[in-house]
């Protein structure tokens, strides 16, 4: 697939998408993995560049990426969410050209000369049941709805809460999934009409083809996961963090499971498990041989993880509702430090009951093959000796834990796409996504279907970085560089 290089200026005040095909080669030929970028949320004008791909795409060639007439539209639709992405495509050779208003022509006269490509606006909506702020990258402060934070001055229990006491109003605690405590209404009820509601306003954006994927944030920074190691309640890396099961709608649910059990005495969460800040090692429940593998250990790490697990299927399940026809999305954090212990406490924290003798993702992933969902996945630019030079008590692995999930994922015959979890700008970085996402030596030819590249700032307009952003490019389209 001939393709120019292109030049693309942005105007933007949220998050954005910039997408291009790339080809593994002769046995992926049918096959395309989206490349993605997403805006700083304070970069108001930036201009990326890549080199070109494929046959003809030796050297620069400025080519300008105008909108389509209905970019404008699709635009406002995404201002509405409050975590939107607007994707964009180019289009292929011979699309018809749409009619221009009298502002598009004159950008056009304005470049006059200058070759361009009409392209189409496509949109991946997330749909954020989240607080935006206060968390690593952050530089926003979006709380959740004024009229749910009421509700939780009365009653905090609605929020996840640590054995402090103390409440997280990132997002509601998924023991309120079935609680009609919402004004008459349960979370999963209000987390349904919104869908519902964005679907039937935004209907001619999914006739279209506008909107073409909905991520659904499933928990704390739209992720599938509890918030278990916030930085505003004292949080640091590589602290184990703390389980989030403190809420009386989550102790209740607990007790319930205990009896059931036929056991009421373990009906509480461990009383040995650290703090935020604490190593595994320095822990009763997660140390070499500690209680996390006893019969209660087991018992509790099964619900946590159980709990977790039922609330991304039911969310979805209303989901696939609301979005009938439209694919879905979901996110999964990358929590990578303390993989190379026997407990994996920082995962075990989150939810993932994922121990070294047990895979913690292959369930999660079943669960999103039900409902025919993608799973994002982030921290594939990580190498774990760089990380081991930098952080050595962390005793993490993050290509160990992505080559985990990646299998899982492949195994359950879902798709998976992914991001980078921190700046990336060198070679040894993106060399290291290269190979997540086209695995040279895989039989099958699997491969990530997307990638999410964060982001287009003012630091990677610097002129290295910005050339060896170019040569990722070219290598994602199966370019050979030097």
């Amino acid at each position: 697939m001939a393709m120019a290089a292109f030049q693309l200026q942005l105007q933007l005040h949220h998050p954005i998408k910039l997408v291009s095909v790339c080809e593994r080669g002769s046995k992926m030929a049918q096959s395309s993995l989206r490349l993605s970028i997403r805006t700083d949320h304070n970069t108001v004008s930036a201009v990326a560049a890549a080199a070109g791909v494929g046959a003809g795409g030796s050297g620069w060639s400025g080519v300008l990426l105008q909108a389509a007439p209905r970019t404008r539209s699709a635009a406002a639709a995404a201002a509405i969410s409050l975590d939107s992405h607007v994707e964009t495509s180019t289009a292929h050779q011979g699309s018809e050209r749409m009619a221009q208003s009298d502002e598009e022509l004159q950008l056009e006269r304005d470049f006059e000369g200058t070759a361009y490509i009409p392209i189409y606006v496509m949109l991946p909506v997330v749909m954020s049941f989240h607080q935006c702020g206060g968390n690593v990258g952050d530089d926003v402060n979006i709380p959740l709805p004024r009229w749910v934070l009421e509700i939780g001055e009365s009653n905090p229990d609605i929020f996840f809460t640590d054995q402090h006491g103390s409440c997280n109003p990132e997002c509601l605690s998924w023991g309120v999934d079935k609680f009609r405590v919402l004004k008459g209404r349960t979370a999963l009820e209000v987390y349904f009409d919104y869908m519902r509601s964005f679907r039937q306003e935004f209907d001619e954006f999914f006739v279209d083809g506008t909107i073409t994927e909905i991520e659904v944030g499933l928990g704390a920074c739209g992720e599938l996961r509890y918030p278990s190691y916030p930085e505003l309640q004292g949080w640091k890396y590589p602290g184990i963090g703390e389980f989030q099961c403190y809420d009386k709608y989550l102790l209740n649910e607990l007790r319930s499971a205990a009896e059931a059990r036929g056991h009421p005495i373990w009906a509480k969460p461990p009383d040995n498990a650290g703090s935020y800040k604490s190593m595994p090692q320095d822990t009763g429940f997660f140390r070499d041989g500690g209680d996390y593998d006893s019969f209660y250990g087991r018992f509790f790490l099964q619900w946590y993880s159980k709990v977790l697990i039922e609330h991304g299927d039911r969310l979805l399940t209303f989901a696939n509702f609301a979005f009938e026809g439209t694919k879905l999305a979901a996110k999964l954090s990358g929590i990578h430090w303390w993989y190379k212990t026997a407990s994996h406490a920082a995962e075990l924290a989150a939810g993932f009951y994922n121990p070294c003798n047990r895979d913690g993702y292959a369930a999660i992933a079943a669960m999103l093959a039900k409902h025919k969902t993608t799973l994002n996945f982030t921290c594939v630019e990580l190498r774990t000796v760089s990380h081991e030079e930098k952080f050595p008590e962390a005793l993490a692995d993050p290509e160990g834990l992505v080559w985990q999930v990646l299998n899982a994922a492949w195994d359950a015959d879902i798709s998976i796409a992914s991001e980078n979890a921190l700046p990336c700008y060198d070679r040894s970085g993106f060399n290291k996504i290269l190979e997540n996402a086209k695995p040279q030596k895989d039989p099958d030819g699997r491969h990530l279907s997307a990638f999410t590249y964060l982001r287009l700032n003012p630091t990677l307009m610097e002129a290295q970085n910005l050339h060896e952003f170019a040569r990722f490019v070219q290598r994602l389209h199966g370019t050979k560089v030097e």
